[in-house]
């Protein structure tokens, strides 16, 4: 029956086909040969089948032995990250953690951080939730997420702590071939208003919520920001996006950086904070991920500088 199969049992077999012998197992386990030897032999009844082959001078696997020896290697180990990670919750631990990002938010720092954290805390699972502008907060307030990496309005903040990560640098483009870059001259507000503004929305908020740098009527919406991108790419119109995204198609060409006759026009700079619910504040591996994720902003800042 293997419900009767035990986690000592497969941890001396484990230290048999390492050490060479039932002798060597038992002085490695401080156990007497003797109770190496059943316990070999209670696991072979268990299981069903010879584990080792006792003809020679010292055990040796048989082939059936050979082919459970990983898996039993594989289940001692997955227990020991079990107990391992029951204890570091034990003491506080965050179980998981799930963060809103903005879409404006900048995924190469994220992700260097996110990979130094995988090695701090290997079994903390995290998931990622993408947020459209101004929506990440409301992943906290509905329990969804433990930290919002996102942009905050003024107000209204009562519940939650914004601690301040960088600025996001904002720039109008346009595909080379638009009717606004062939203009070849600052647009005014009127110019700008002629084309179709591509824009990014929240798709929870009111059709009469909160908008910003929006110019006159012609409008499409995006919740998401790699969309909006393919589609400034194809032409459909312009808009005001994060530097980081689109220095490299400025760069070769395929985007061009629209100037403003009146630059007040639109945003050019969004401050991203770090956000969570001020009585749920983060664990010990919230904490050590955003202080990773600053220092690894402050670097990329002091190098945009």
């Amino acid at each position: 029956m293997l419900d009767a199969l035990t986690l000592d049992q497969l941890r001396i077999l484990l230290a048999v086909a390492e050490t060479g012998s039932f002798s060597a197992a038992g002085r490695r386990l401080n156990r007497v040969q003797s109770a190496i030897s059943q316990s070999v032999q209670t696991l072979e009844a268990t299981l069903g089948i010879v584990l080792f082959d006792r003809t020679r001078k010292t055990p040796m696997l048989t082939d059936s032995g050979r082919a459970l020896l990983g898996r039993a290697r594989q289940v001692v180990a997955d227990v020991s990250a079990l107990q391992a990670q029951a204890a570091a919750i034990g003491d506080g631990l965050e179980p998981d953690l799930t963060l809103a990002i903005d879409n404006l938010f900048p995924s190469e720092p994220l992700m260097a951080s996110l990979r130094a954290l995988r090695l701090r805390f290997p079994d903390v699972p995290v998931t990622l939730y993408t947020a459209p502008i101004l929506a990440a907060a409301g992943r906290l307030r509905d329990g969804a997420a433990n930290i919002a990496l996102c942009a905050v309005l003024p107000g209204a903040m009562d519940d939650l702590v914004a601690a301040p990560l960088t600025t996001i640098q904002m720039t109008p483009v346009a595909a080379a071939d638009h009717p606004l870059v062939r203009m070849g001259e600052p647009l005014s507000h009127d110019m700008l208003s002629r084309h179709v503004q591509l824009i990014l929305t929240d798709p929870t908020a009111p059709p009469d919520g909160l908008t910003f740098g929006v110019i006159g009527s012609r409008v499409w919406r995006f919740v998401d920001l790699g969309r909006r991108l393919d589609f400034l790419r194809s032409g459909f119109g312009w808009g005001n996006m994060p530097a980081h995204t689109v220095a490299p198609l400025i760069a070769t060409g395929e985007l061009s950086a629209l100037t403003l006759l009146e630059p007040g026009l639109l945003v050019r700079r969004i401050p991203m904070h770090a956000v969570y619910p001020r009585d749920r504040p983060p664990g010990p591996a919230g904490r050590w991920f955003l202080q990773h994720l600053l220092a690894a902003l402050q670097v990329r800042d002091a190098r945009a500088a």
